[in-house]
């Protein structure tokens, strides 16, 4: 569904130059919950923004589902992200002026769906995230927890091929990101949802079927989680984030 090619990103001038990415590659099929782990300045976050089209890649290649991202034109990249990308946010990114309903269908409206696909498909997304009784309101009359569902079926409401979320539990407190690491964890499974999480958080990484630990813009480490429980799981990232050695405290 993903393919990564080799990539390579630089910043900087002549004189001064970065390596952010250094070849990096991995494929990523349809259903996989990936998290990517490192410490700061690592490339993660460099990683999904160059695969989201925020940024551009100084060499290699990102392909979905068939199309070359750095090929597409500046015309083309808005309709793009909104077609097949899907985005988490730490702060939801809601509209107070707009209702659940019509957040949730924003992109499909900014598309020139007709109106009867717009609510038909935001009707389905929202009954498998259990919605369906607050579309109707308003964000700020709603619980965070049902703002964080809202959010999640905008993410996924026009069948994007992806969903790219960059430290989604950061501005949450432990119940509010327990809460949202089980709604991805839902979409994963029962809307075979295809999500990329960049996250310091090992609890959080623990929810992903596979971890990809970047150090100094390369791959380092790999994890699968397989069959192992959770805790298990949580305890294996741990140890490797052990391993990747320095301050533990920027990756955990």
């Amino acid at each position: 569904m993903l393919q990564v090619k080799n990539i390579e990103k630089y910043y900087g001038s002549k004189n001064h130059v970065t390596k952010a990415l250094d070849r990096v590659s991995f494929d990523v099929k349809k259903g996989e919950f990936i998290a990517i782990m490192g410490a700061s300045g690592s490339g993660k976050t460099t990683l999904l923004n160059c695969i989201s089209t925020i940024d551009t890649v100084s060499a290699g290649s990102i392909v979905l589902e068939g199309t070359e991202v750095s090929e597409l034109a500046d015309n083309e990249l808005a309709r793009f992200r909104r077609e097949r990308l899907g985005f988490v946010f730490q702060d939801f990114n809601l509209l107070d002026t707009l209702t659940l309903e019509e957040n949730i269908g924003l992109a499909l409206t900014l598309n020139h769906s007709d109106s009867r696909t717009v609510q038909k498909q935001v009707l389905e997304v929202s009954e498998r995230l259990g919605i369906t009784d607050v579309l109707g309101k308003f964000p700020y009359q709603v619980s965070g927890g049902q703002k964080q569902r809202a959010a999640c079926a905008r993410a996924m409401v026009a069948g994007q091929s992806l969903l790219l979320a960059d430290e989604p539990t950061g501005a949450l407190d432990s119940t509010a990101s327990k809460n949202l690491l089980e709604i991805m964890s839902q979409m994963n499974r029962d809307m075979d949802a295809t999500i990329l999480m960049v996250t310091h958080d090992a609890y959080s990484a623990s929810y992903a079927s596979r971890i990809l630990f970047l150090k100094d813009g390369k791959i380092f480490n790999e994890l699968l989680r397989g069959e192992r429980n959770r805790p298990v799981f949580y305890r294996e990232i741990l140890n490797v984030l052990a391993l990747l050695g320095g301050d533990i405290s920027d990756v955990i």
